[in-house]
């Protein structure tokens, strides 16, 4: 089906083709303006030594053929873009019978002008950033790239269907790790008009991303079923189907309770003031075990059995004391019978020190996409939502792990093809620097 543009060019005038030529002949000459602002570099590539000897007479291929072939590629270096030019060493055999070329060096995409550096700039910004990218195609062509948002979205795509297994791979980490956060928010489809969802899934410092087409218990189950171990979450009932009956443990969040008793605080402001003191009071514990050094160790879960079991029975004996005093469907109504729903999973961290809290790490690791969210407002379909989690994972768990997301994808996006598939796991963003290194 032909599109728009297509269908109105064969009804345009011969004054209006010409016109539209001259247009694009004003922009390609805008471009090659551009261009010239960009940095130039020049590698050589000689031939290999075995592509020299010639098949016809046996000798070596050591005459120079004219300057050699050129290619050309636009690469980021931290700081700036280059345009290098690779000259392919030619030589000839003196029998006339033979030329030998060098190889073209090696590109992270098929028939990609830009190098792996431009690419996970462009990953990176988008992100690690949340730069929309029309806004990057406007900063990309001020440095000297006149790109257009098309190419842009196809090198973006291109690069999370390339790395997807990377990202299935630490998909199956978290899924197998005992504890795991979790929580989502919504994002926009443009096809169809409708609201989607990006799932965070959280073990230690690795962070997994999932888009959905809705807020149903079939991304959990997707992602978690048939796992066992603790699920930290809110109180969504999605989360029931790997939770219930023989799934994971629910352990639920201090930090939902709180907000919830914050907001009642315009209509009681002093019942939320003591509930919000009594809250406090076991994250001073929390705070307490970090400045000794002994988080998730043994003296933690001993000091969580005996002090913040006093605090937690505390907080229970006041909101069980409150709760007579405020009308059901008032703020601090509400934000008791919360609490007292969620009683039995918010003492799951009592017993084990591994446990958090509250579920703040995954509703942290949910910003950036929110900040997305009011930048470039939604993501196509389900397919490029899908893509978007891919490069999510990897760049945010890059930063959890203190890894630099440029310098990993572009490694990575090189070294993928001809990487050991039983090896995969050395090119996750965690296990990553090691791999490098050797």
């Amino acid at each position: 089906m032909p599109r728009p543009a297509e269908e109105l060019r064969k009804e345009e005038t011969p004054e209006e083709k010409e016109a539209r030529e001259a247009e694009s002949a004003r922009l390609r000459k805008e471009r090659a303006a551009l261009k010239e602002k960009l940095r130039k570099e020049t590698v050589r590539h000689p031939v290999p030594e075995a592509d020299k000897a010639c098949p016809k007479c046996g000798g070596t291929a050591d005459r120079p053929v004219g300057d050699g072939k050129s290619t050309t590629t636009i690469e980021y270096v931290p700081g700036y873009f280059v345009q290098r030019e690779h000259i392919l060493e030619k030589l000839a055999c003196r029998c006339g019978h033979h030329i030998a070329t060098a190889p073209p060096p090696p590109r992270p995409l098929d028939k990609s002008l830009y190098g792996p550096g431009f690419i996970a700039y462009l990953i990176t910004m988008k992100c690690a950033d949340s730069l929309p990218l029309y806004r990057l195609a406007k900063q990309f062509a001020r440095m000297g790239v006149p790109i257009v948002r098309s190419t842009l979205n196809d090198l973006f795509h291109n690069a999370a269907a390339k790395l997807s297994p990377l990202y299935k791979r630490l998909m199956e980490i978290i899924a197998r790790a005992e504890i795991v956060q979790a929580d989502e928010t919504p994002m926009k489809m443009q096809e169809p008009n409708r609201k989607g969802y990006v799932w965070a899934f959280i073990t230690d410092l690795l962070i997994g991303y999932r888009f959905a087409a809705s807020r149903s218990g079939d991304t959990p189950v997707a992602v978690l079923g048939g796992t066992t171990g603790t699920l930290v979450v809110d109180a969504y009932t999605g989360y029931n189907a790997v939770t219930l009956p023989d799934g994971r443990d629910r352990s639920g969040c201090l930090a939902h309770v709180r907000r919830k008793i914050f907001d009642a605080t315009t209509t009681a402001p002093e019942a939320a003031r003591a509930g919000l003191e009594l809250i406090l009071a076991i994250y001073r514990i929390e705070h307490e075990a970090l400045k000794l050094g002994i988080v998730r160790t043994d003296k933690h879960l001993a000091m969580r059995q005996t002090k913040s079991r006093e605090a937690m029975n505390r907080f229970h004996q006041w909101l069980l004391a409150e709760e007579p005093n405020h009308l059901p469907k008032g703020p601090m109504g509400q934000a008791i019978s919360y609490a007292l729903n969620q009683w039995p999973t918010l003492l799951r961290f009592l017993d084990d020190a591994r446990i958090p809290v509250d579920n703040n790490r995954s509703e942290s690791a949910l910003r950036v996409v929110a900040l997305g969210r009011k930048n470039f407002l939604f993501v196509g379909d389900e397919d490029t939502g899908e893509n978007l989690a891919v490069l999510y994972s990897l760049v945010a768990t890059c930063e959890a792990n203190g890894v630099d997301p440029i310098a990993y994808l572009s490694d990575v996006l090189m070294r993928f093809d001809d990487h050991p598939a039983s090896r995969i796991d050395e090119l996750l963003p965690h296990l990553w620097r090691k791999s490098a290194a050797a």
